[in-house]
């Protein structure tokens, strides 16, 4: 059977998809090694150990949650669009919920989780302020929102109702 050459990356980028498809007991070496049709060795080349793996998807995957925010603020247009924009994003980062439950237990990984929604936190409540929303709870509110719809189950519309949300924001301008 020929063996397939893999980068840090791809391994990385197995070991996020490998977690949101079953959670975080998957980011193992061998079953991500059958998963890449390679070997083991190969996982042990680019990393010293299934913890160094860990570390090395959480940090990548906090190292593009904080771009997401650091885009934002670049972003031109109205208050409003870069509120809906940056929730959209959000909402569809399937990774986020497998970090979420893989955070009830393991330190580093809520760590992790807590200084990313600092981030967010702070992002959302620059724009609302600038909606005139000044209260910082609502900010608190407006990323609970962000984080739990897309756990709700059934035949809910996660972007539709955070577009609802940030209607009602403009309506109490």
């Amino acid at each position: 059977m020929k063996r397939t050459r893999l980068n840090r990356n791809a391994w990385i980028e197995a070991g996020l998809k490998a977690l949101v498809a079953d959670g975080p007991t998957a980011l193992a070496a061998e079953p991500l090694a059958r998963r890449l049709n390679t070997t083991k060795g190969s996982f042990y080349w680019h990393f010293r150990d299934v913890p160094d793996f860990q570390a090395a998807v959480v940090k990548d995957w906090q190292t593009r949650a904080f771009a997401t925010v650091v885009t934002a603020l670049a972003e031109d247009g109205s208050t409003e669009m870069r509120l809906r924009r940056f929730g959209r994003l959000m909402l569809a980062d399937k990774q986020d919920p497998a970090l979420r439950a893989w955070a009830r237990t393991d330190k580093s990984v809520a760590r992790a989780l807590a200084q990313v929604d600092a981030e967010r936190l702070t992002y959302l409540a620059n724009l609302l302020k600038q909606l005139g929303i000044k209260n910082p709870e609502f900010a608190q509110s407006t990323l609970s929102a962000m984080i739990g719809l897309p756990q709700l189950v059934g035949k809910s519309k996660p972007a539709a109702a955070f577009d609802t949300l940030v209607d009602l924001v403009i309506a109490l301008q």
